[in-house]
């Protein structure tokens, strides 16, 4: 058995949030329960997915998208107060970790795109920053824009949004999971010829123009989803606790 504050001993020592500077507080927002048997794991923590955990009995939610982001308001009612109270009633932990998740080296949502997109690191977008947000590489297979769009649909259940020629062959890929599509002048200034990211702006159309440089918005749901497994499926490995993938289809 896990306790709860091994439990967020061990992921901050894994995911190290204190070296990133974010816009939410990340680790453990509400405490739940102490013993530690059943975590359950999501992008986001929405009612919908909340409700999925009471009804999975999990001891603890772990998720991408957690609460307290800033700017947002500090009152506790409406919607705030309806999901912080049925984690309270029911004694449930949520854990949240947004930029640590995104680019942990080996768990993270950028390095599982990679894996799961079949394409081959070489640096960050930041180059030589073991931090850097987002990574730059290479496809190991598909060679245009439309072949990379089609295996992001394929493997990804989502058909992207693809600014640029189909045919246009692509050397090298820059990418960064969710609302990043600010990062396209970044990775041009890389030497990309292709930029991915989970979401796109009506200014991101034009940069990717005039800058030469092929963008596909991929979703921010769809291209976050695969941190939070790897990393459910790390704490079963590693502690024998049950590890439980809740889902919430999102179009964005």
């Amino acid at each position: 058995m896990l306790t709860l504050t091994d439990l967020v001993k061990h992921l901050d020592i894994l995911l190290e949030p204190q070296a990133y500077k974010d816009y939410c507080p990340n680790g453990l927002q509400v405490e739940g329960r102490s013993q530690i048997l059943r975590v359950a794991t999501a992008v986001t923590a929405s009612q919908n997915i909340l409700d999925q955990a009471v009804a999975a009995g999990a001891d603890a939610l772990l998720v991408h998208h957690g609460y307290f982001w800033k700017n947002e308001s500090q009152t506790v009612t409406g919607m705030k107060y309806r999901r912080l109270s049925t984690l309270i009633k029911n004694d449930i932990s949520l854990l949240a970790y947004h930029l640590p998740l995104d680019a942990h080296s080996e768990l993270g949502n950028n390095v599982e795109l990679a894996r799961i997109l079949d394409w081959e690191i070489s640096d960050g977008l930041e180059a030589g920053n073991p931090r850097s947000i987002g990574l730059v590489g290479t496809a190991k297979t598909d060679k245009t824009v439309g072949e990379i769009a089609a295996r992001i649909h394929r493997e990804l259940d989502r058909e992207p949004l693809v600014i640029g020629d189909a045919a246009k062959e692509i050397r090298k890929i820059g990418w960064c999971s969710g609302a990043a599509q600010g990062f396209i002048e970044g990775a041009a200034e890389a030497g990309c010829d292709l930029y991915v990211s989970g979401e796109i702006s009506e200014n991101t159309v034009h940069a990717a123009r005039e800058l030469g440089i092929a963008y596909i918005a991929a979703g921010h749901h769809a291209t976050e989803r695969y941190g939070v497994l790897a990393l459910g499926r790390w704490l079963q490995d590693q502690f024998g606790i049950e590890h439980l993938a809740l889902d919430e289809n999102n179009p964005v």
